[in-house]
C-alpha cells in the first residue's frame, strides 16, 4: 500500500517510525564513551539507527537505562531499511552474583550460632 504514495510521503513515514523506536525504548548499546539507541531486539540480535551507528562486531554492552543487561558477542552486521541489524553469537545475561562453582544444598544453615 505504501507503494502507490509519493516518495516525500514515504520517507516522512519511515522517519517517523524510526523516531518513535528511538523515543519508546531504554536499550542501548554502549561501547567506550559512545552510545547508540537500540530500536529492536530479539533473541539472536539487535537492530539500531543506521546513520548514528557503524557497522558492530565483537564485544558489546547492553544496558537497560543504567543497568548492564547483556554482554553480548556481535559476528554479523549488515544495513537493511535505514537499520544496522546485528547478530549474536552469544548474549550472557549480567548477573550482580558471581557463578557458584559448588553445589549448594537447600537445608545447610544459614548462619551458626555462638556456643556460650
Amino acid at each position: 500500500m505504501l507503494e502507490f504514495l509519493p516518495q516525500e510521503i514515504r520517507e516522512g513515514l519511515e522517519a517517523a517510525t524510526l523516531r518513535k523506536l528511538k523515543r519508546r525504548s531504554r536499550l542501548r548499546v554502549q561501547l567506550g564513551d559512545a552510545v547508540f539507541p537500540i530500536l529492536r531486539m530479539w533473541e539472536t540480535g539487535i537492530a539500531l539507527d543506521a546513520a548514528r551507528t557503524p557497522h558492530l562486531r565483537g564485544l558489546i554492552d547492553i544496558y537497560d537505562g543504567a543497568n548492564q543487561i547483556f554482554q553480548c558477542l556481535i559476528v554479523a552486521s549488515s544495513v537493511e531499511n535505514g537499520e544496522v541489524i546485528c547478530e549474536f553469537k552469544r548474549a550472557t545475561p549480567v548477573s550482580e552474583n558471581a557463578p557458584l562453582d559448588f553445589w549448594r544444598d537447600e537445608n545447610a544453615p544459614v548462619a551458626y550460632l555462638p556456643r556460650h
